[in-house]
């Protein structure tokens, strides 16, 4: 389970289920566990801080690598 954070505040953003060993190029929907408070959804996802984290696709969002971080686990399949 990784935890994603702004890159640029350090606020949590959600809790997300990754699958495998590769980069987090994007988010699926359904593999998001928990929301934080710090999530503005539009069609561009950003941080309440205003910083640009990603870009909703329908069924994912499509991260931007300099915008995040993320801690925690990946899940080996």
């Amino acid at each position: 389970m990784l935890t994603i954070k702004c890159a640029a505040c350090k606020k949590k953003l959600w809790k997300y289920e990754k699958l495998g060993q590769g980069e987090v190029l994007r988010c699926h929907k359904e593999r998001i566990v928990k929301l934080y408070q710090s999530v503005v959804w539009e069609h561009k996802i950003r941080c309440r801080c205003g910083k640009e984290i990603g870009i909703d696709k329908g069924d994912h969002i499509k991260m931007i690598a300099k915008a995040f971080t993320y801690s925690g686990t990946k899940v080996n399949i």
